[in-house]
């Protein structure tokens, strides 16, 4: 068994380039003892935030301390993750962490007291030309100004905030603490354990004893402790629906919108359009029971491989020549960028002792993203890097195009160009495979994406829709009636080719994502619009391409749903929603002509 190399034993070109942040420890020591200075002149602001000029000036300080923390924070964080063994970058980031506390506190004032201003005075504010770089930033404070509290309520609330926490933390402790799962026996009559982490593997066993014992063993153990984890449950939904109501929202649905302004009929159109799409899904169901060739199909059928394992070795080097040639729809302007990327040493490639599992991008305004992959030769390695480089282009092309403060993107707009590269790196995959088993294996892949990221996230979110809906109207959240809801849902999604186990009845007892609420619409909504982005790149070419840079350009300088409407994707109507099923249903055709 080949060991890990040590960080030290690893080539450079295959390691991230840190210097291009700061060229050495000292450099990040000054930056770091300027700023604990800079910080110092906040506090000459506090109190005194009542005209134009002040507030500008308070901005530009606060984006200036926000920068030179962001670029010290995330420094410290990559070094940590390429080699988290490493007790100097563990030292620095606890010292950045501490900072980072320290500058939200100094900080803490200027919104509650831009706030407090009279109404008129902050129109004023908004329309003034001489603070049209914080205009967004000013109508967002206005915006927030019907649900801030009076400041001895909002102290009131911060005090709260530990006891808020309760559910989701109760709920992580039984879940990864005390839940304990029963040995189960392999294809081979072994006695082996079950746990979180195994529990998928199991279900992808070709062996499908294995895949209803493992299926069985999970959602028993959960039954034995349904009315605990329903009370955890419920007591978020309370939480939810206190916070709602103290703050002035009309519905919890509505209050976790509103962050990022999302209108209520981006969460509803998305469920009504999944409701009339369900036919594909069970299109599917239908050709999943025809390509395992069983009788019936079982929920713990869902992960079953559809195909004998296609081995399709893939090098890095290999992968980046695809991924490159996937996007070629996108112009030169973007592989430019790319290219540079790849070569300029953005990305840590491979693992090593003590590095950070799995894969993100990550990095800083004022230099280039940063790319942290743990590279398999293998499909999911290369779709991880095409993904990641999404990320890092998104924000490449945000920091180029915006000044710090308007470059963030929000989680909504998050994975929209990462899933992209995604989609246009499948559909030049699908174009040029010429063995009809590696062109199943891709299909396959492709289809279980459709189902496991808009279809059951859909589901999630219309489970966590019923559930606050009936708490709103003074109903009690039993196990029963959890069990009940989560039962009928399956039902309904997965249709008549489908033998819904009643077992599944337990699965809304171990989706930690309902601890995060109204949070997976997101996953569906975000694939959806990089599905819609990506056919109309493929079908429009350059007028497409241009709205799409447009897209990746405009950060968050403006509201989520705004941003994409002008990229030509109108995440209010079903269309975006639509055009993503019309991929799914050539997913579809395209297998059964290649099973007939």
């Amino acid at each position: 068994m080949s060991t890990l190399p040590k960080r030290s034993q690893v080539k450079a070109e295959n390691t991230w380039k840190l210097e291009d942040m700061f060229p050495d420890q000292k450099a990040w020591d000054q930056s770091y003892e300027a700023l604990k200075e800079l910080k110092k002149k906040v506090a000459d602001y506090e109190g005194k935030l009542n005209g134009p000029e002040k507030i500008k000036a308070v901005f530009a300080l606060e984006d200036e301390i926000s920068e030179s923390l962001e670029r010290l924070y995330v420094y410290a964080h990559l070094n940590h993750d390429q080699d988290t063994t490493n007790p100097t970058y563990q030292a620095l980031t606890q010292k950045a962490k501490k900072l980072n506390v320290e500058v939200s506190e100094a900080l803490s004032f200027i919104t509650p007291e831009i706030l407090s201003l009279p109404e008129n005075e902050l129109d004023a504010l908004i329309e003034n030309p001489d603070l049209a770089d914080y205009k967004f930033t000013l109508q967002e404070i206005k915006r927030e100004k019907a649900h801030v509290l009076s400041k001895t309520e909002e102290a009131l609330l911060a005090q709260v905030g530990n006891l808020s926490q309760a559910p989701q933390h109760i709920f992580g402790m039984i879940n990864n603490a005390d839940m304990k799962f029963p040995k189960i026996e392999d294809e081979n009559g072994k006695e082996v354990e079950l746990t979180h982490g195994s529990y998928i593997q199991f279900l992808e066993n070709p062996n499908r004893d294995v895949r209803r014992r493992a299926f069985k063993a999970v959602y028993e153990t959960y039954g034995k402790q349904k009315n605990t984890i329903a009370a955890t449950l419920s007591a978020n939904v309370n939480k939810n629906m206190f916070y709602a109501k103290v703050r002035k929202y009309p519905s919890v649905l509505e209050m976790f919108l509103y962050g990022d302004n999302i209108p209520k009929e981006v969460y509803t159109n998305l469920i009504d359009t999944i409701h009339e799409s369900l036919p594909l899904l069970h299109r599917y169901m239908k050709l999943r029971k025809k390509l395992l060739g069983v009788d019936e199909l079982h929920m713990y059928d869902l992960f079953a491989p559809l195909v004998e394992e296609y081995k399709w070795d893939i090098s890095y080097e290999e992968a980046k020549k695809m991924v490159e040639e996937g996007l070629e729809p996108l112009g030169e302007n973007y592989l430019n960028v790319l290219r540079e990327g790849f070569n300029q040493r953005w990305i840590d490639v491979y693992e090593n002792e003590g590095k950070r599992t799995g894969a993100y991008s990550w990095g800083a305004y004022g230099t280039h993203p940063y790319v942290l992959l743990n590279h398999k030769d293998n499909l999911n390695s290369m779709f991880t890097l095409a993904h990641e480089m999404g990320h890092a282009l998104h924000s490449y092309f945000s920091d180029e195009a915006l000044k710090y403060r308007d470059a963030q993107y929000t989680i909504f707009l998050a994975e929209v160009a990462s899933t992209t590269n995604e989609a246009l790196l499948m559909d030049y995959l699908l174009k040029r495979a010429t063995d009809p088993k590696q062109k199943m294996y891709l299909l396959t892949y492709y289809a279980d994406q459709f189902r496991t990221t808009v279809f059951r996230q859909t589901m999630f979110a219309e489970f966590e829709k019923i559930v606050h809906e009936r708490a709103e109207a003074g109903e009690s959240l039993t196990p029963q009636e959890l069990s009940s809801i989560y039962y009928d849902l399956n039902v309904k999604y997965h249709g008549p080719e489908m033998n819904v186990d009643r077992d599944i009845e337990m699965e809304w007892a171990r989706i930690p994502h309902f601890y995060t609420s109204f949070y997976v619409y997101k996953y569906a909504t975000g694939f959806s619009a990089a599905t819609s982005f990506s056919k109309q790149i493929l079908e429009e070419g350059q007028p497409a391409v241009d709205r799409y840079l447009g897209f990746l350009k405009s950060g968050g300088s403006d509201y989520s749903i705004n941003i994409l409407r002008k990229a030509g994707v109108d995440m209010s109507s079903p269309e975006p929603i639509r055009e993503a099923m019309s991929v799914f249903e050539d997913i579809i055709e395209q297998m059964e002509k290649l099973t007939k």
